[in-house]
């Protein structure tokens, strides 16, 4: 056996996690950056919090609030302009994972400021200021992931940054969930049950991320009769918190594998939510299997009964209005095919048509 894990940051769960573990600020400078989107942060009380903990260690902060869903690379650039300019310590995230990802590539153009919009993906190892996570979804996993995942127009299409920088710390607090919508936290969950699912279906996994993704799976399996109801209290809220985190630590050492880069056009070109354009492929996705040992245990450690009750959940859960022609499911199946990255993490050979088929039985056709 021979695996290498790697998860250096250190997780604080539970009621009011940032003022209670305020001295965590202190360890990494005097003046803080907060990344954040323009409404969620202040809406659910993070941002007030993650102030009053600032203020009572006596570190001064700025913010930029201008992250949008799905965050470009001018975005980072100008955000990382403003932190020079301020000459900040460290960076602290808060939101979901637009926010978080887009917090460890500004601190990659601030710690490397040559860098430019332009030359921010390169294949160079970069070190990143210290950046500090306070989550308000629960989905990407990405205060315990190393990978920020961003928009390129220039190629149109998201991707991974492709340095690896892991949050200091993450402060983990559901209550800051309380006020997502809905469709939101549904999307957002199945974003991190994908997540523990490709981790464990993938040729990097190994004894410790599938122990880790065997039990997120358990736990986000007792969550889905209140995600069917619409039933969320802060028991389930917090159960959700925390599998996301733990399916990040899953990803953080295997990677995701054909849903994610399958999905990337979804978002891009269709404007459908990560989480649902990775979770909408899925049926197609696991029939693809031919060893079926893993898959099975899947529907079992969800506690289900069988492929056909996880299919059903899918079908309640997943609500788009969306319509594709062939032409682009011809695309982006090629696309695929040249996602070296993605495709070495699948376990089975698979081929242009797997793609194809994929794609083709999960979505609906535009009649040309």
């Amino acid at each position: 056996m021979e695996f290498t894990y790697e998860m250096p940051t250190k997780v604080y769960l539970g009621k009011d996690a940032v003022i209670k573990n305020k001295s965590e600020f202190a360890k990494h400078g005097q003046k803080a950056l907060i990344v954040t989107g323009r409404n969620s942060a202040k809406k659910t009380g993070a941002l007030d919090d993650v102030a009053r903990a600032l203020l009572e260690m006596n570190i001064t902060y700025v913010v930029f609030d201008e992250v949008e869903e799905n965050p470009c690379t001018k975005t980072i650039e100008r955000a990382a302009s403003f932190g020079k300019k301020e000459k900040i310590d460290f960076i602290i995230g808060i939101g979901g994972g637009s926010p978080l990802d887009a917090s460890k590539a500004i601190g990659i153009m601030i710690y490397n400021p040559e860098l430019t919009e332009e030359t921010l993906f390169n294949n160079k190892v970069m070190d990143s200021i210290p950046i500090l996570a306070v989550p308000t979804t629960s989905g990407t996993g990405s205060e315990t992931t190393p990978y920020a995942i961003l928009t390129d127009h220039s190629n149109q299409t998201k991707r991974n940054l492709g340095q690896r920088v892991f949050c200091k710390a993450a402060f983990l607090d559901a209550k800051y969930t309380e006020l997502t919508p809905y469709p939101i936290t549904m999307s957002t969950a199945l974003d991190a049950m994908t997540h523990l699912v490709e981790g464990y279906l993938n040729t990097n996994s190994h004894l410790l991320s599938d122990m880790l993704a065997e039990k997120g799976l358990v736990l986000w399996g007792e969550c889905i009769p209140q995600l069917l109801k619409g039933e969320l209290d802060l028991e389930i809220r917090e159960k959700l918190m925390l599998t996301s985190s733990v399916a990040g630590m899953v990803i953080a050492s295997t990677g995701t594998s054909l849903p994610h880069g399958m999905g990337y056009p979804l978002t891009y070109f269709k404007g459908v939510p990560h989480g649902l354009a990775n979770a909408v492929l899925f049926k197609a996705y696991l029939k693809s299997f031919k060893n079926r040992n893993k898959v099975e245990r899947i529907f079992k450690l969800l506690g289900l009964d069988s492929e056909e009750t996880f299919n059903a959940f899918l079908t309640r859960s997943i609500h788009l209005d969306l319509v594709v022609t062939v032409n682009e499911i011809e695309e982006w199946s090629h696309a695929m095919c040249s996602n070296a990255a993605k495709l070495k993490n699948h376990p089975e050979d698979v081929a242009y048509q797997d793609i194809y088929n994929i794609y083709f039985d999960s979505l609906s056709l535009q009649k040309e």
